[in-house]
C-alpha cells in the first residue's frame, strides 16, 4: 500500500537536524586523520575498510560519546590494519574528528532554511564538538540538543521528547517539524515510529555501503529524499513560490 503524499514542506515551522553525517562531513574527517597516521608510518589504509571497523566499534556497549569515542574506536582500527596505537594517535583522531568540516552544501543550505524555518540540532555529539560544528556552519541554530543536554542518543525516543517538549513552550507540535537526517538507524525509522515527517538526505547516494553509520534493522521509505541538503532548501524554496 503506498504512503500518502507527505505534508507540503510549506507546512512546517521547524526543522530538526542530525548534525554528523548530514551536515557535518564525518567520515571524511575520520579518513584524512588515519590518512595522516598511516602516512608518518610509512603505510597506507583503506578508509572505507576503515569505517567499517569504526561502525562495528560503535556497536559495542563500552562505547563512549562522540567524538570522545575516535580514542576507542581508533585502538580498534589500529588493530585491525596494524597502525601504531599510541595515546597521540588516539587523540589525534578526536582532535580531527572534533573539527570535521561541513558537506560543502551545507552552510548554503543551512541560511536559505534559516529564512524560512526555525532550525533545530539534535545531535548524538557532546557539547563541545557540536559548538565548533555550529561556528563552522554559520551559526543557524534556533535551538541545539547535544548528548550533554538530553543524557541519552538517537534513536532514543527520550531524545525526541525532550525536544518535542522543547518546541512545545514555543506553542509548536512534532507536527510542526521535518526532521532532516541522513541515519536511518539514528534518525529516519525513529522519527517515523514517533509519527514524525521526515526528509532523508542520502549523502552516501553514490557509495556503496553505510560507512561509518550503523547500519539499521530495515530500511524505512522516507517523506522526503535527497542526495544533499541543498536539494532540500531548494525544494523548499520551490514550495513557498508555488503556494504565493
Amino acid at each position: 500500500m503506498a504512503r500518502p503524499a507527505p505534508k507540503p514542506l510549506t507546512e512546517f515551522r521547524y526543522v530538526t537536524f542530525d548534525v554528523v553525517g548530514t551536515l557535518i562531513d564525518f567520515e571524511g574527517a575520520i579518513k584524512q586523520g588515519l590518512a595522516e597516521i598511516a602516512a608518518k608510518a610509512g603505510m597506507e589504509i583503506d578508509g572505507e575498510a576503515a569505517l567499517s571497523v569504526y561502525r562495528d566499534a560503535r556497536y559495542e556497549p563500552e562505547a563512549l560519546r562522540f567524538p570522545d569515542d575516535l580514542g576507542r574506536c581508533y585502538s580498534k582500527i589500529a588493530a585491525a590494519f596494524g597502525l601504531p596505537d599510541t595515546e597521540e594517535n588516539r587523540q589525534h583522531m578526536i582532535d580531527t574528528v572534533g573539527e570535521a568540516k561541513p558537506f560543502p552544501d551545507s552552510a548554503e543550505a543551512m541560511a536559505k532554511l534559516k529564512a524560512r524555518y526555525k532550525l533545530i540540532a539534535m545531535t548524538n555529539a557532546r557539547r563541545w564538538a557540536f559548538e565548533k560544528y555550529a561556528e563552522k556552519l554559520g551559526q543557524p541554530f534556533w535551538a541545539g540538543f547535544t548528548t550533554d543536554d538530553t543524557g541519552c542518543e538517537k534513536p532514543d525516543p527520550d531524545y525526541f521528547r525532550q525536544v518535542f517538549a522543547h518546541v512545545e513552550k514555543d506553542g509548536g507540535s512534532k507536527d510542526d517539524i521535518l526532521h532532516t537526517a541522513q541515519s536511518q538507524y539514528h534518525d529516519i525509522g525513529i522519527s517515523r515510529e514517533l509519527g514524525m515527517t521526515n526528509a532523508w538526505i542520502q549523502r552516501r547516494h553514490a557509495q556503496k555501503g553505510y560507512g561509518g553509520t550503523i547500519e539499521p534493522k530495515e530500511f524505512t521509505e522516507p517523506d522526503y529524499h535527497f542526495h544533499a541538503l541543498i536539494e532540500l532548501a531548494e525544494a523548499a524554496d520551490e514550495a513557498a513560490k508555488t503556494a504565493a
